[in-house]
């Protein structure tokens, strides 16, 4: 299910045991890297995403647990973390991983309904799930709320889909609005600015020859892989990051530097 050169951080001895963590998007790409990665390291992991075959696929090679949800969906959402609740009583890490789009537009060919749909997926699901989460990170001594953005939240030096990047904007927005309220909590919010990471999806929505250009156009000269994005979710997961709240940590090979 991982794919290569997915692994996270390997001269790094994590140790999340004893920790709740919840990841969503855990069926494929940087979700299911996670997923095991958090379980390897003795977290108790629970996968949710809306893709109940894979995603159960991924969990169950991880000794993790699967909840299927949509997470665009209130009530699912709220189901979802209920279950959390039942049979953990708590929850230490957040990874607010699922987003993505589906077919690059420019803003005149964008559809309305993939406008909802995207804006949906990438930002009104990281509140849904946030808010619900909030209760239980406050039950945990040290709470953390790691989410996934993008450097189409950062920048529009390259082609992807408007929706998606005013909804990755949005995601950063909305992380330091978490940081702030949830302080006093002692609950860290931070975020992850990847860019041009090969996934499934990169493969089905860019043809061989973009990827070659947006490859050139990397100073690194390649794709960053799942692990690497994953390394740093587990960094903003740990004790380690405890003082470091409200911040964006770009991760784009040099791609853009600001």
């Amino acid at each position: 299910m991982f794919e290569p050169g997915s692994r996270a951080m390997t001269n790094v001895a994590w140790d999340f045991s004893g920790r709740v963590v919840v990841v969503t998007g855990s069926a494929s790409g940087m979700g299911a890297t996670a997923v095991g990665a958090f379980a390897a390291a003795g977290a108790e992991v629970y996968g949710v995403d809306v893709d109940e075959g894979r995603g159960a696929a991924v969990a169950g090679a991880a000794g993790a647990r699967f909840l299927g949800c949509d997470i665009t969906d209130a009530g699912a959402v709220a189901a979802a973390f209920d279950r959390v609740e039942r049979d953990s009583g708590r929850l230490d890490v957040l990874i607010n991983n699922a987003g993505g789009f589906w077919h690059q537009h420019t803003t005149e060919s964008l559809p309305d309904s993939e406008w909802d749909a995207v804006v949906d997926l990438n930002l009104k699901a990281v509140f849904l799930c946030t808010r619900r989460a909030i209760p239980l990170l406050r039950r945990s001594e040290a709470g953390r709320i790691v989410t996934l953005s993008s450097l189409a939240g950062q920048t529009a030096v390259y082609r992807s889909s408007p929706a998606y990047a005013a909804a990755k904007a949005g995601v950063l927005a909305l992380s330091r609005v978490f940081a702030y309220e949830l302080a006093a909590d002692g609950i860290t919010s931070n975020a992850i600015a990847p860019s041009a990471v090969m996934t499934d999806r990169i493969r089905e929505v860019r043809d061989p020859d973009e990827r070659a250009r947006t490859e050139a156009t990397i100073p690194l000269g390649r794709y960053g892989t799942t692990g690497e994005i994953v390394s740093w979710m587990m960094f903003l997961a740990s004790d380690e990051s405890a003082y470091m709240t409200g911040q964006t940590v770009t991760v784009n090979g040099g791609r853009f530097m600001a």
